[in-house]
């Protein structure tokens, strides 16, 4: 099924890996999320902490087809071979997906505070970041790859 998606979009004019395109809204809803929130402490800022609530909701909703997306390409360009890098990322993945889940359930826009669910907003953030370095890593031992045959 991964080259008959990958044929198609082949056909269309679409060469490039589906991955990178989906990874800006959880990534992009998480920087927002953890931004929002700790602004949200400022006393006439408190309202945005339900906008950063919003975020963490929308980051977990983009997770699916990012990962899925993720899979994709991970079949069609590497052959679904295991590496440590993807081993990683997959780990990255799972931990974040997690967290804003539990976020999403045990968070209370209304009523926040300095307590562990401001500490997982923080620690969504890192997760992203180690996410973005691996696949950072990953393309460019592919490009290394490419380049020198």
């Amino acid at each position: 099924m991964t080259e008959i998606i990958f044929e198609f979009l082949n056909k269309i004019g679409f060469t490039h890996p589906l991955h990178p395109a989906f990874t800006h809204i959880p990534m992009g809803m998480v920087i927002g999320a953890v931004t929002f929130r700790l602004v949200s402490f400022l006393p006439k800022l408190k309202g945005l902490a339900r906008t950063g609530y919003h975020c963490i909701i929308l980051g977990l909703l983009g997770m699916f087809p990012t990962a899925y997306a993720g899979y994709l390409d991970w079949q069609h360009t590497y052959e679904g071979v295991w590496g440590g890098l993807i081993i990683i990322k997959i780990a990255l993945a799972v931990a974040l997906t997690v967290i804003l889940a539990a976020i999403a359930i045990m968070d209370d826009p209304e009523n926040r505070r300095f307590d562990k669910k401001t500490f997982f907003y923080v620690l969504t953030f890192l997760l992203v970041i180690g996410l973005g370095f691996s696949g950072g890593e990953l393309t460019q031992k592919l490009l290394h790859a490419a380049v020198n045959g």
